[in-house]
């Protein structure tokens, strides 16, 4: 059954338009930002933001293999993601899924299976949930493979990265850690290496391989970027074949040659959260305070996008509007969605309800529909129902 849109008045709030925080009224039918006299919702100690729109996440992993040997299927995991995002003020989400030489859920197969659960799954979905694919540079020997399977499932967003000199880097000094990625992936340890081996010998082809994908992207209208760029010369690298996007740098020269040549940076919330990265690379905080970051995302935990927001309004680094934007308005430029990121008349009706006080997301609203509804905001809704019954009425 297809949940119906309301059409509400939220007054009394404090609503982000225009880059700060106003009171007034914001009202909402037919999926869309509206205006006009509607059933009034009295939201006074709230804050009203536009949706969130997370560009990179990996928590769905967790719903669908909660622990490493209880998978559960696909679509019951999306079904637990799709709720987490919308318990936490997510009204798009991009679901971080990896084509990769080292298997298992990682796997081209595996990635297929992912892109035709989330399409049967997508008329059910609260959170608009798309996949971001993440493409190991040296996998030469599925380009068609790779371009058909984003053409046919509407894939918009691909960047590349890299595992295999992490992959090296444990074969001669962790070798009991590789062991066990290859256990993760299905593997004998002597078939895993045998696969990085061979990966290793793709080196002189992946130069061309990047450039035939990235003519593919263009043609088909694929934003593109790059994960985990160590340095500026990779990132330069990568730019100059129209990957733009440098998402999580992993030192402050990758990100500075981004931001000198205009590509937009993206790090993860966690990591402003917790005060650092939990892999020893960068903080995001120090990037954002030398204007190095333009846009924050959930990483592998929800809850910290909006987290991290606040920690920067507390910590005097930016407004709220400000810090917001990270999580919505840029978001939306970066992946060329108009429709969203903004509470103006016209636009997609996403909205992040969070008590000012207690700072918790206590309703979501995803594309007009309510995705997630809970304490106070709760109750002032219910006593609107009388209204809401009259107009269905009518």
């Amino acid at each position: 059954m297809t949940m119906p849109y309301p059409a509400l008045r939220f007054t009394g709030a404090s609503i982000l338009r225009d880059g700060e925080m106003q009171s007034r009224s914001i009202a909402i039918a037919d999926g869309r930002i509206t205006r006009g006299p509607l059933p009034e919702v009295d939201l006074s100690g709230y804050l009203v933001l536009p949706g969130i729109i997370d560009l990179h996440g990996d928590a769905f992993e967790r719903h669908i293999a909660p622990r490493p040997s209880a998978p559960f299927p696909p679509l019951v995991g999306l079904r637990g993601a799709d709720r987490d995002a919308a318990a936490n003020g997510v009204t798009t989400a991009y679901l971080a899924q990896s084509w990769s030489w080292e298997g298992g859920k990682r796997s081209p197969d595996y990635a297929l299976r992912m892109m035709q659960a989330l399409r049967d799954y997508a008329p059910r979905a609260l959170t608009d949930l798309r996949l971001q694919i993440r493409c190991e540079t040296h996998t030469v020997d599925t380009a068609d493979r790779l371009l058909a399977a984003i053409r046919a499932h509407g894939i918009d967003y691909v960047v590349f990265n890299n595992h295999l000199d992490e992959a090296e880097m444990l074969q001669q000094a962790r070798p009991e850690a590789l062991f066990a990625w290859a256990k993760d992936a299905g593997r004998t340890p002597e078939e895993h290496l045998a696969v990085v081996k061979a990966a290793q010998k793709q080196k002189a082809q992946v130069p061309r391989y990047l450039c035939r994908l990235a003519e593919g992207f263009d043609t088909l209208g694929v934003t593109y970027g790059s994960h985990d760029d160590p340095d500026g010369e990779t990132r330069e690298t990568y730019s100059m074949i129209g990957a733009k996007i440098c998402e999580f740098p992993t030192s402050r020269a990758a990100a500075a040659l981004a931001h000198a040549v205009g590509d937009p940076v993206l790090m993860g919330a966690p990591n402003v959260v917790r005060g650092g990265s939990q892999s020893g690379n960068i903080a995001a905080e120090d990037l954002i305070r030398a204007g190095l970051c333009d846009a924050l995302v959930s990483d592998y935990y929800y809850p910290a996008l909006h987290l991290a927001a606040f920690h920067l309004v507390d910590t005097g680094v930016m407004t709220l509007p400000q810090a917001w934007a990270m999580i919505s308005d840029t978001p939306a430029r970066i992946l060329r969605m108009p429709d969203r990121g903004r509470l103006d008349p016209g636009r997609r009706a996403d909205l992040t309800v969070i008590h000012a006080q207690s700072r918790a997301i206590e309703m979501t609203i995803s594309g007009g529909r309510i995705t997630h509804l809970a304490g106070e905001a709760a109750h002032r809704l219910a006593g609107c129902a009388p209204a809401l019954t009259a107009l269905a009425a009518e």
